[in-house]
């Protein structure tokens, strides 16, 4: 297969200010991306999706290759990714350049590791799966959380069976945003992403922070030195 990873870091970020390349742990965020890819072996081309020529050069001097920038249509703050992934892969198409898959890598998952990168296609295949996404199971139980009322009466929940020991209880898991795989198909111009066979990869809570807020930051640098000392 030909592969292609894509790490969408727009500029712009109205939570953090330029968050794809906040520096954690003295590298710039989007960098810890870039370095998953390439140490999976796994791609024949390493791209990061930018509208910024700032951005874009931190990129490149970590290994990435930024042919050109991302449109204004698909850099403000209601463009989705996967027009975004439709984007890049048409302007390879212009160019000749068609890939079996995507992997759409969110600079906003620096723990994830190749490991993580290459268990994921390593399911994609022993599925024979059009997708892969990646998971991993909630800080806690569903049956623990709940809606208040305005009066903030507790009785409703108490009415609840929440006071189970918590490996008795269901596993539960959510999308952590590290890993998306998907296969893709080419109809002349038209590209089309596959996901009817979409299977999750399970990853481990350590390698799932997704950094949004400062407090996102801290947990992730707290991970980061652990794992180095370990």
């Amino acid at each position: 297969m030909k592969n292609i990873a894509i790490i969408p870091a727009r500029s712009g970020s109205k939570g953090l200010k330029d968050k794809n390349i906040k520096e954690l742990n003295s590298k710039p965020l989007l960098a810890y991306s870039i370095e998953a890819a390439k140490n999976s072996q796994l791609f024949d081309e390493i791209m990061v999706s930018t509208d910024s020529e700032k951005y874009a050069e931190i990129a490149k001097s970590f290994g990435a290759n930024v042919p050109f920038l991302r449109s204004e249509t698909n850099s403000g703050d209601k463009a989705s990714s996967w027009n975004v992934v439709i984007e890049v892969l048409s302007r390879y198409l212009e160019k000749g350049e068609k890939f079996d898959s995507i992997c759409l890598l969110q600079p906003t998952s620096p723990l994830r590791t190749s490991q993580d990168i290459i268990g994921s296609y390593k399911l994609l295949d022993s599925k024979q799966a059009d997708a892969v996404t990646s998971v991993c199971e909630v800080d806690h139980s569903p049956l623990w959380v709940m809606t208040l009322p305005e009066n903030l009466s507790l009785v409703e929940f108490n009415k609840r069976d929440s006071d189970t020991p918590r490996q008795f209880l269901e596993k539960y898991y959510r999308l952590n945003g590290a890993v998306y795989i998907r296969k893709i198909k080419y109809d002349n111009s038209k590209i089309q992403i596959l996901d009817s066979k979409d299977y999750a990869f399970i990853m481990p809570r350590e390698h799932s922070i997704d950094i949004d807020t400062e407090l996102d930051f801290i947990i992730a640098k707290s991970l980061l030195l652990y794992s180095i000392k370990n």
